[in-house]
């Protein structure tokens, strides 16, 4: 049986290849697509895929986006015209596998997703940028490990804190060299967290608007919601 840490040394020798030859690694259905050759690649980012994605809430794209380091990796659900002159009306979304897929109501995770593709599909351009940062950065079982405590008393960011962790430990510098890859340098962020505005617009990206997402949610997730906005400083 191969090793865990062999593969990764496999991965990442292939990643070395891939970035050495250039588009021509990318693969067949991007090498007959000059457009995706065109917007998919910058010095660090490069997009891997791209397939129609029918959804319950219209058509998108949906692209997948590597770049050089094994965790740069992000999936970006595009509608409408994204060009370089556009500003599209954006939503950065870190993975929450509780919330996005068992649609768990300790978190709004789900209901800011589908109420962001709910918003981008009746715009002229959008996106939604899904990252692999559950747990705002801490992983899926630490995360699960911070609800046992929050079940014992202690709120969000106690809990991220008891275990060694910050507050929130997600970084967007990748998130902002995926948009460019995109060719975007000005977005419309839907978004009620002023760090991932601060982070952005440090790495390049203009938020010309922020556009605040507030969806319906459940009194299961209200101490959460206070708590990011007391502690966190997040808006309303």
């Amino acid at each position: 049986m191969v090793s865990r840490t062999k593969l990764l040394e496999i991965d990442t020798a292939a990643r070395a290849i891939e970035r050495s030859l250039g588009s021509a690694a990318v693969g067949p259905a991007i090498l007959n697509d000059s457009h995706m050759r065109q917007r998919g690649h910058t010095g660090r980012v490069h997009v891997v895929s791209r397939a129609a994605l029918p959804t319950r809430f219209g058509p998108f794209t949906v692209l997948g986006i590597q770049g050089r380091r094994l965790s740069e990796e992000a999936v970006a659900i595009l509608h409408g015209d994204v060009t370089e002159d556009s500003v599209p009306l954006v939503r950065i979304h870190s993975q929450c596998l509780t919330g996005d897929v068992f649609a768990s109501e300790r978190c709004d995770c789900r209901a800011q997703l589908e109420f962001s593709l709910r918003k981008i599909i009746k715009e002229p351009a959008g996106i939604v940028l899904y990252l692999p940062q559950e747990g705002r950065g801490i992983g899926l079982i630490n995360k699960l490990k911070a609800y046992q405590l929050q079940d014992e008393g202690l709120d969000t960011v106690e809990a991220n804190r008891r275990l060694g962790f910050a507050a929130d430990s997600r970084d967007y510098d990748f998130a902002a060299a995926a948009l460019k890859a995109l060719r975007v340098r000005s977005v419309r962020l839907l978004s009620n967290n002023p760090d991932k505005i601060k982070q952005l617009e440090r790495s390049g990206i203009r938020v010309v608007k922020r556009v605040p997402c507030r969806p319906p949610t459940s009194h299961h997730s209200r101490a959460y919601l206070q708590t990011k906005r007391r502690k966190m400083g997040h808006l309303r």
